[in-house]
Parts: C-alpha cells; sequence; structure tokens
C-alpha cells in the first residue's frame, strides 16, 4: 500500500460530511468510512474527528442519536441533515473549483507566462 498523504487543512468537514453522506455512522465509523473511500491513503486522528463532528452539530450540517454499534455498545450516530446537504454540495463546488485552478496553475510553463 502506497504512504498516506497529509490532509489539506479545511477538507475535514468535507471529508466528513461526505462520509455521512454515505449512511449514518458513529464517530469510529466516520474515520473508517473516510480511510476505506480514500482508498487508505488518508487517516483523520480522532483528536481531530470528534470536534469537528461537534463543531459540524453545532452548525446543523450533522444530526446524531444515540444507537447501538456493532459490537453492541452505545454510540453516537451521525447523519446528514438537510442543511448539510447544501452544504456538502456546496463544499464538493469549492473543492473542484480550487482543484481546477490548482491544475492550472501547476501545469503552467515558463513558456506560457
Amino acid at each position: 500500500m502506497g504512504k498516506q498523504v497529509d490532509l489539506l487543512q479545511g477538507t475535514l468537514d468535507l471529508l466528513i460530511l461526505k462520509a455521512v453522506s454515505l449512511g449514518p455512522l458513529h464517530g469510529y465509523g466516520v474515520l473508517l468510512r473516510i480511510q476505506q473511500i480514500s482508498g487508505e491513503q488518508l487517516e483523520i486522528q480522532q483528536g481531530s474527528l470528534y470536534p469537528a463532528l461537534y463543531r459540524l452539530e453545532h452548525q446543523g450540517w450533522i444530526a446524531s442519536e444515540w444507537g447501538e454499534s456493532d459490537n453492541n455498545r452505545k454510540a453516537k450516530f451521525y447523519s446528514l441533515t438537510d442543511t448539510g446537504k447544501k452544504q456538502l454540495r456546496s463544499e464538493e463546488d469549492r473543492w473542484n473549483r480550487m482543484a481546477a485552478v490548482m491544475a492550472t496553475i501547476l501545469k503552467t510553463t515558463s513558456e506560457e507566462i
């Protein structure tokens, strides 16, 4: 497996929103889902995840409810709200625009300047 890449600042919210958009997850499940969909290239630290989950819930982008995890433990499950769905689309659009700008910049040669 290749080396993991560092998470760019400001992308954690987008990753969490995307992960929970695929179905309700408890906190550790969010970590695993991000690892899975990134092809094991990203690993989120729990110390970063839980404050972000709290922040996203406070903003109304995700909602939580208590349930039981696969190992029969009480866990808080997070799901995307309607506001969160709109925010996810907005974040995806912003990310794609920035990626396109960065690609243009990185393709520029000295002859084009």
